[in-house]
């Protein structure tokens, strides 16, 4: 039997949010994705080439005390081609990991056990497969399963029947890869919102170094996965903690990382460096076994140490802190053990001190007057004020932080961050990798045209000042930061004290050097959350003059609400706005359409709708339907003008339940909006069919139907008669039953 020209037909358009389920375990990974794969390559269940499910192997060296017990070993599958085995392949559930670990070694012993060994084994959870060469570390092959099309030659290469032998000819391990049909990249469709978060479950992300912000790692890499291919270059102008950067390099792509903040180059360059882990393991030994030998803990000690040891003093901190300068964030016996232990640190060759410091800058979040323990936890589960209230704020009661337990802590989160990347960061790949500190007002260094695809996502306004903030890593990592830098910085506000219009500004040249970078038909992704819709107007307008081609905007929900929602429901908004943009030679400008109505008559027939449409709408969802109908409809600049925050004319319409989040009607109220039922249908007939014309979708009366009703549940319900003579003025029919919206130069919304 020969492998199929292309993967199996099931896996092309299989749904992978299916993944997300708690209902898709290991057996429906069997079942519904490796099966179909193994079928496609040629083997089956009877013949020559056969699928062996679980295997009984006896394990050859466990003995427990003076017997030997019989262990059985059961591989998920075990392939034979013709009368020899081939290799071996374990399923696992979608949450477990695959490219290193018990899991790879486990499935290593089957690969080299008496009664099989083979060269060649395999592992899929589901959402990646990953194939080894028990002769080495580093994988053959590795690849997100939602491109298996892109693989599928290679793959075959390896693990067909006529080719996965023990006796595979080395010669073909070394095979260049087979060309790929050219892909045409415009007709890439942006993904739906991602669901089914996963934070903690990518170790290279979750617990190696806190940070203000952090995109969802399962986020950036769907948008990663759909907007580029292998061997793309992925930028990244406002990198943070290379989120974008490391899920590039784990797809096969190569990044550039760039950021203002220094202390993100430090993080990202020392996460991702190729280290050897066993010689961090001993330094790491060396230098905990001498501080807890000589660590200054009395007050003689610590006065002596601190005379010794440098450490950063006189630095002054932003206006908003409890105290002038860094040096009173920390007492005394802090100080003078850190100090010691970053002494300690420095004395280790670079080979491995990079990768200690790093260590270190993590133990700081929690060594310093600004961390306090949350109540009911152990007092090392607390939170600091820094990435809580956005401010140095000194904890009424600092929790008292044994600095030992949590260096070794961040020991155990950094070699398993390491040993997740391992098999695809390497020192090999390591050159797909640029880390720089820069603006992304100013890309010089990169040519004209050479980016495939940028992910981004820059400060929102005056929400989070970051080299203010990371005043403390900066001054004890060493790390310079220049007045220029603070010039460059695009937040509002700050110590710079930056004006709206130079945020803007600041936002603007980074959208132009972005546009200048990126090649023709790719795509750009820009994240963004704010309640003001000046700064939409303006993101899509500089978009626009700079070349872009406005493709949609998804709404990204990030999870749990913070600490800082919590506090300020009202300022705080959570979540995000994915605003997708493609770079082509004739870009389309979003049309201008006249309202036709009052201003505050449209706002509020928007907020009505969201309300009625669920019982009840948060802030979020206010928010970002105002915003999506003005990116779609053409009028976020009159919006601009009418408002900068929309929660004063919530809070004086509409009643807020504190509890649920949401604003409802006022008791016994009706709604407010007075405009016609034939001209509300239209607006939300011409928002709905714009918004799918970015997704290539073009629904059926029926499904018009069912997505507008909610909507109108404000006011008079329309016959549907209503809605189709609407539906004639603005669409045209698409085959049979489908409707395509059409843009009319003069068209007016009300």
């Amino acid at each position: 039997m020969e492998p199929a020209a292309n993967p199996p037909a099931s896996l092309e358009d299989f749904d992978f949010s299916l993944l997300d389920s708690s209902d898709f375990k290991e057996d429906s990974v069997r079942e519904e994705i490796v099966l179909p794969i193994l079928k496609g390559l040629g083997y089956s269940l009877a013949g020559p080439n056969r699928i062996v499910r679980s295997k009984g192997l006896e394990h050859p060296f466990l003995t427990v005390g003076s017997k030997t017990r019989p262990i059985t070993l059961i591989p998920d599958y075990l392939l034979t081609a013709g009368q020899n085995f081939a290799f071996v392949l374990d399923a696992k559930g979608p949450d477990e990991e695959i490219k290193t670990g018990q899991n790879v070694e486990q499935v290593y012993s089957y690969a080299i056990h008496p009664e099989i060994r083979v060269e060649l084994f395999a592992l899929c959870n589901g959402r990646e497969f990953i194939l080894f060469d028990v002769r080495q570390k580093e994988p053959l092959d590795y690849f997100h399963l939602r491109e298996l099309g892109l693989h599928w030659t290679e793959l075959c290469s390896y693990l067909a029947p006529a080719k996965a032998t023990a006796a595979l000819p080395t010669r073909l391990r070394t095979l260049p890869p087979t060309p790929q049909e050219k892909f045409d990249y415009l007709s890439v469709i942006p993904p739906a919102e991602v669901t089914g978060f996963h934070k903690q479950a990518a170790k290279r992300h979750f617990g190696v170094h806190g940070y203000f912000t952090k995109q969802i790692w399962s986020v950036v890499q769907q948008y990663i996965l759909t907007f580029s291919r292998p061997g793309d270059t992925v930028l990244d102008p406002f990198g943070g903690t290379g989120v974008t950067l490391i899920e590039a390099l784990m797809m096969g792509r190569k990044g550039i990382h760039i950021d203002l903040n220094p202390l993100s180059q430090f993080i990202v360059s020392n996460l991702i460096e190729p280290i050897d882990l066993s010689a961090v393991g001993a330094a790491f030994h060396r230098v905990a076994e001498e501080f807890n030998a000589h660590a200054p803990r009395t007050h003689s000690e610590i006065t002596k140490a601190l005379k010794q040891y440098p450490y950063p003093k006189g630095i002054v901190l932003p206006r908003n802190s409890d105290v002038a300068s860094i040096e009173l964030l920390f007492s005394r016996e802090q100080l003078a053990q850190l100090a010691f232990l970053k002494f300690l640190i420095q004395k280790e060759n670079r080979a491995v001190s990079g990768c200690l410091m790093l260590m270190f800058s993590g133990l700081l979040n929690k060594v310093n007057l600004t961390y306090h323990s949350s109540e009911g936890r152990s007092e090392g589960r607390g939170d600091s004020a820094i990435f809580r209230y956005y401010r140095y704020r000194i904890a009424p009661n600092p929790a008292k932080i044994d600095m030992m337990t949590y260096f070794h802590s961040r020991l155990k989160k950094v070699v398993a961050a390491k040993r997740e990347i391992e098999t695809r960061i390497t020192k090999s790949t390591i050159k797909d990798a640029l880390v720089k500190k820069g603006t992304a007002t100013d890309l010089s260094n990169l040519p004209d045209e050479s980016i495939d695809y940028v992910y981004t996502d820059p400060p929102y306004g005056s929400k989070i000042p970051y080299l203010d903030l990371s005043t403390m890593w900066n001054a004890w990592l060493d790390l310079l930061v220049t007045e220029q830098d603070f010039k460059d910085e695009a937040i509002e506000g700050g110590e710079a004290g930056k004006t709206k219009q130079e945020y803007s500004n600041l936002l603007t040249k980074s959208i132009a050097e972005m546009a200048r970078v990126l090649k023709f038909n790719r795509w750009m992704s820009f994240v963004f959350a704010h309640k003001d819709p000046a700064y939409w107007h303006i993101i899509i307008e500089t978009a626009e003059s700079a070349g872009f081609e406005y493709a949609g905007a998804v709404k990204q929900n990030n999870g749990q609400s913070s600490f800082k929602k919590r506090q300020n429901p009202f300022t705080v908004l959570s979540g995000q706005l994915i605003i997708n943009f493609r770079k082509v030679l004739n870009p389309k400008t979003i049309g201008k359409m006249s309202l036709g109505a009052p201003v505050m008559d449209v706002i509020m027939e928007t907020v009505e709708s969201v309300i009625a449409m669920h019982n009840g709408a948060t802030l979020e969802q206010i928010n970002d339907e105002l915003v999506i109908r003005g990116l779609e409809l053409g009028f976020l600049d009159i919006l601009a003008k009418e408002y900068a925050d929309l929660t004063p004319l919530l809070m004086s319409s509409f009643e807020f339940d504190a509890k649920t989040e949401t604003f409802n009607l006022h008791k016994n109220n009706q709604f407010k909006s007075h405009i016609p039922l034939e001209l509300r249908v239209r607006y939300f007939v011409v928002s709905y069919l714009k918004r799918l014309v970015h997704r290539h979708e073009y629904p059926t009366f029926d499904e018009v139907i069912l997505n507008i009703m909610p909507l109108l549940k404000n006011g008079i319900t329309p016959e549907h008669q209503t809605i189709l003579s609407v539906l004639e003025k603005v669409a045209e029919r698409e085959g049979a039953d489908r409707w395509r919206y059409v843009e009319s130069p003069q068209q007016t919304l009300f």
